[in-house]
């Protein structure tokens, strides 16, 4: 029996390996380079704060161009085009088109936010081994915060592309926050980028709004973060002016608002900044929706929001590091 008891604890299997700082960005490059370079087509579903959505996806890829095109299955109908950075987002029923230059910032199944060469500092990725999701067979992978500012994810990979067919967001105690997956998803499929090109152009009908946009940088607007979250670096600055009816007059006015992105490599935080406005920003408060977290605060004459994937901590160490530069 104690010769038994033996060989059962010796066969016992052990915990996969943490991966290192090269494998760690491999993987998840390689997951990143299928997102935009190949060509498939599918079902996904985000199941997230007890909120169940479906879309459908076409991706293309022809040359260093890119073509995609997304629509929502639930709710509202929304269709999403896009070539590039230009996307066209148009909703059939209110006969509206918002018409802007915009990166993806990671939505799913793309993942990486930068190239990533910093995410084993922060992040500890094991291979899990492989499963089946919609049909095809996967690579899983778990990836565990190390430190409390950003969440966990496991990741299923299809073996031959890479391309993330299911996410999970994990919580502190490896809780799934939220879930994107395809239910059903072609991978390899014939590109057909004129078939998004003609959907992005055919507006007849609709209301076009092309906000107005230009990159910058938050100092350039005269703000600083005066801490830092460990790991997230600024990437991205715009500014955008929008025309939004006056809750007083009715009558249209132009707003600026300005958003400022911070990204480990695949959390990332945008901080929108806009002047108060007392009719509108009524409420300070800070809200949550699966993983995706949102805080509201005014901040003198200024409104600020915060919102991503990340602990709410961490919203609130860059909203408190946020000031004015005289």
């Amino acid at each position: 029996m104690l010769a038994f008891a033996s060989c059962a604890a010796i066969a016992q299997p052990q915990e996969p390996a943490v991966l290192d700082g090269n494998e760690v960005r491999t993987w998840l490059l390689r997951i990143h380079d299928a997102s935009q370079k190949r060509n498939f087509q599918g079902t996904f579903v985000v199941s997230a704060g007890g909120q169940v959505a479906s879309s459908r996806i076409a991706h293309y890829c022809e040359g260093a161009n890119q073509y995609e095109r997304i629509e929502s299955l639930d709710g509202q109908m929304r269709r999403v085009f896009r070539h590039n950075d230009l996307v066209a987002t148009l909703w059939p029923n209110s006969r509206v088109a918002v018409l802007e230059h915009r990166e993806t910032l990671g939505t799913f199944p793309a993942l990486l936010h930068h190239d990533g060469d910093r995410l084993a500092e922060h992040y500890e990725v094991r291979r899990l081994g492989v499963d089946r999701v919609a049909g095809h067979e996967a690579d899983v992978l778990l990836v565990s915060a190390r430190d409390p500012y950003r969440y966990g994810y496991r990741l299923w990979a299809e073996k031959g592309s890479g391309l993330l067919l299911r996410a999970e967001v994990l919580g502190e105690a490896d809780e799934v926050l939220e879930s994107s997956a395809f239910s059903e998803v072609s991978i390899g499929v014939k590109p057909q980028p004129q078939a998004v090109i003609r959907s992005m152009k055919k507006l007849d009908g609709y209301r076009v709004n092309r906000p107005v946009l230009s990159k910058t940088h938050h100092e350039a607007e005269g703000w600083t973060f005066r801490q830092q979250v460990p790991g997230f670096r600024h990437v991205h600055c715009v500014k955008r002016t929008l025309t939004r009816p006056d809750a007083a007059s009715g009558e249209e006015v132009e707003r600026e608002i300005l958003q400022t992105i911070f990204s480990d490599g695949l959390a990332h935080v945008s901080v929108f900044v806009e002047p108060y406005d007392p009719a509108r920003h009524r409420k300070e408060m800070q809200m949550s929706m699966g993983a995706t977290q949102t805080l509201m605060r005014r901040h003198g004459d200024w409104w600020v929001t915060a919102v991503g994937e990340v602990p709410p901590a961490t919203l609130r160490m860059l909203v408190q590091g946020l000031e004015r530069k005289p």
